[in-house]
């Protein structure tokens, strides 16, 4: 399994879009993390069929973002190891919006399946716009700017985010 990975992926299309609709898709993607793996252990990881994976598998492989990088022959059948194309999906354009709903759901199912405690921070707070841009840039600055410790350690999922929640205009 010697196939490289791209360090990034820009997903702006519909396709793209639409083949990250389903929340099992986000977690398919975070279960192969580096690694790639077989259907028969992604569904193992996830807690799900293998006939589901196997469906979203094939979804985010003619989407460009997940494919085989060997094959074995085991007990009369072939086993697949699929592996992510791209080390980080940049979400761009029209479908971003509506994708981070989605990558949250899935984000939450694996906050509640996880091992450990999670660290969990949400916080209103009054920023201008320039503050939150800031804290926008040094916030994927240094999420980005973390280095991989190697197959021989824990993977850890960081979810990280700054937005404007709805809110009354005030009176004056």
């Amino acid at each position: 399994m010697t196939e490289e990975m791209a360090d990034k992926l820009e997903i702006s299309t519909a396709e793209q879009f639409k083949a990250l609709g389903h929340p099992l898709r986000h977690r398919l993607l975070f279960a192969l993390g580096l690694e790639a793996a077989t259907i028969s252990q992604l569904a193992a990881t996830l807690d799900t069929a293998k006939g589901n994976v196997a469906h979203h598998l094939g979804v985010l492989r003619d989407a460009g973002m997940v494919r085989v990088v060997e094959t074995r022959q085991v007990r009369g059948g072939t086993e697949q190891y699929y592996r992510r194309t791209a080390k980080i999906m940049d979400f761009t354009g029209e479908g971003e919006r509506a994708n981070t709903a989605i990558a949250l759901q899935a984000a939450s199912a694996e906050l509640q399946s996880s091992t450990g405690k999670p660290m969990l921070d949400l916080r209103n707070i009054r920023l201008t716009e320039a503050q939150a841009e800031e804290l926008r840039t040094r916030l994927s600055e240094l999420v980005r700017g973390l280095e991989d410790a190697g197959s021989g350690e824990a993977r850890y999922g960081v979810v990280v985010s700054v937005y404007r929640p709805q809110q009354p205009e005030p009176t004056t």
